[in-house]
């Protein structure tokens, strides 16, 4: 029994650390709903990534700097991170409102009505789009390019 339950004791420890360590080596990314779980709970920084399926430099980031243990550190520790799809046809509850993609059917690149509200510039839409708020939601920055890990820890920060 006590053979048992020591074995069981280490397990339980080597199950706590892989998978703690897991968790430090990716961005803990929300969707929309659990954002805003979490900011009625305790306020903290937001930091948005708008992305498409078709930009090759979203899939960069996700590949070079989102992948960065200092990166990752930084944002799990003082943000919200989440990621969206500009072009999802996801209805998103957020702050009382359901917000849809109301371009479906009507564009090429149809731009979801989140990505409307907080990622566009001079009427436009750029991917990346990355998109920094303070604890009270007002945008702190925006950027709408390729950020290396240097550029977007300077920016976080």
């Amino acid at each position: 029994m006590v053979r048992f339950i020591a074995s069981m004791t280490i397990l339980s420890f080597f199950l706590c650390t892989c998978v703690s360590a897991q968790e430090a080596e990716s961005v803990h990314w929300l969707s929309f709903e659990q954002l805003e779980d979490s900011l009625a709970v305790q306020p903290k920084k937001v930091f948005i990534d708008f992305y498409t399926d078709w930009c090759v430099y979203c899939r960069k980031m996700d590949r070079v700097v989102f992948t960065k243990a200092e990166v990752i550190e930084l944002l799990n520790e003082e943000y919200y991170a989440v990621r969206f799809n500009a072009e999802s046809d996801a209805v998103v509850s957020f702050s009382g409102r359901q917000l849809i993609n109301d371009q479906i059917g009507q564009s090429r690149t149809p731009l979801h009505q989140v990505a409307q509200l907080l990622a566009l510039r001079d009427g436009q839409f750029t991917a990346p789009s990355l998109v920094i708020l303070d604890e009270t939601f007002s945008i702190r920055s925006r950027h709408f390019e390729y950020l290396d890990s240097k550029r977007l820890l300077k920016a976080l920060r």
